[in-house]
């Protein structure tokens, strides 16, 4: 392959994963939850409206700096307790106190959800953030609760607790080539580009119980 080969394939990857961030803000930014994704050193690398709206910012405000320059912990343990879960392959789900200072300047506490999520439970995992916003006028509209079956949502349920394909495929009953094979449609359907995302918007829109470890599927309604 010739350089000038690589280097527009190069830039046609970097094209198309500016394309799925961009798919990716539009929807957190329907979503009614203060959300965050960061790295697991704590750098924001996605936040939507709602979270920076707590803060009386643009989200383009908080990309990049520490999560923790804007929420105090008010548990020590909740640290220890994700770095043991780092160090034991775990994609686990945890409550965090914290408290913050709010846009219109009065001190806030409530419980964010720190996950755990990634492709696998090898690689180095990202924190999902969530924390519900507090009630004020209307904002942005939900979206949508999507379609899945049954056995899409078992199978998004296992995911969000960082199973791997063969691990999903014993508990829901499937070989590994079908628990890829429903993957693959989710996220054609949702236009998402892996599990994460494919996490992530599960419970940004209702498919997987908020608040609930294990995850599971939510009541259908």
């Amino acid at each position: 392959m010739r350089l000038t080969d690589c280097e527009s394939t190069a830039e046609s990857w970097q094209d198309l994963a500016v394309i799925w961030r961009n798919r990716t803000l539009r929807l957190l930014d329907h979503v009614p939850v203060a959300l965050a994704v960061c790295e697991f050193s704590g750098r924001i690398m996605i936040v939507n409206r709602a979270m920076a709206a707590e803060f009386g910012l643009l989200p383009g405000q908080l990309r990049n700096r520490k999560i923790l320059e804007f929420f105090t912990l008010r548990d020590s343990a909740t640290i220890p307790a994700l770095a043991e879960a780092v160090r034991l392959h775990r994609r686990s789900q945890y409550p965090a106190p914290v408290s913050w200072s709010a846009a219109d300047g009065t001190e806030r506490s409530g419980e964010m959800t720190v996950a755990l999520v990634g492709d696998t439970p090898e690689d180095a995992p990202n924190l999902l953030l969530s924390l519900p916003v507090r009630t004020g006028p209307a904002g942005p509209p939900a979206a949508p609760r999507p379609e899945v079956s049954p056995i899409e949502a078992r199978i998004l349920a296992a995911a969000a607790r960082g199973a791997t394909t063969a691990q999903i495929g014993r508990e829901i009953g499937l070989t590994p080539d079908g628990v890829n094979y429903h993957l693959a449609r989710l996220t054609r359907r949702w236009q998402l580009p892996n599990r994460t995302a494919l996490v992530a918007r599960a419970y940004a829109t209702g498919v997987l119980a908020p608040g609930a470890w294990p995850p599971e599927p939510a009541p259908r309604p």
